[in-house]
């Protein structure tokens, strides 16, 4: 599925990262994919409220939670600057989907990272 939403369709997720060779990007392609998984999944499902965008963000949230392994393999991690990176994203999502009172913090309440 292609994303529709016109502020996200071109939009590059986590830019900062993949100028930065501490982050693999084969990783990053990775949490990327994730990201534009998020985007099809609100465009499909259409959640009505936040409690619903919230259930969709955890699924995320979850899915990058499986990546640190593959940041440690590579020698890197999900450190300060990509936890607000990956933060950003989420929050970018959520506003351009029309959810701007969404709480960032709990966009990716249950990351591990």
């Amino acid at each position: 599925m292609t994303i529709t939403n016109e502020r996200l369709a071109g939009h590059t997720f986590m830019a900062l990262l993949y100028e930065d060779d501490y982050f693999p990007d084969h990783v990053l392609d990775k949490g990327t994919a994730i990201l534009h998984t998020l985007c099809e999944r609100i465009e499909a499902e259409r959640p009505a409220d936040l409690t619903a965008l919230y259930a969709l963000t955890a699924v995320a949230t979850e899915a990058f939670n499986d990546l640190e392994e593959e940041f440690d393999a590579a020698g890197s991690e999900i450190e300060t600057v990509a936890r607000e990176e990956i933060g950003e994203a989420f929050w970018t999502i959520a506003t351009a989907y029309g959810f701007e009172d969404a709480d960032p913090e709990e966009l990716i309440a249950e990351r591990e990272w």
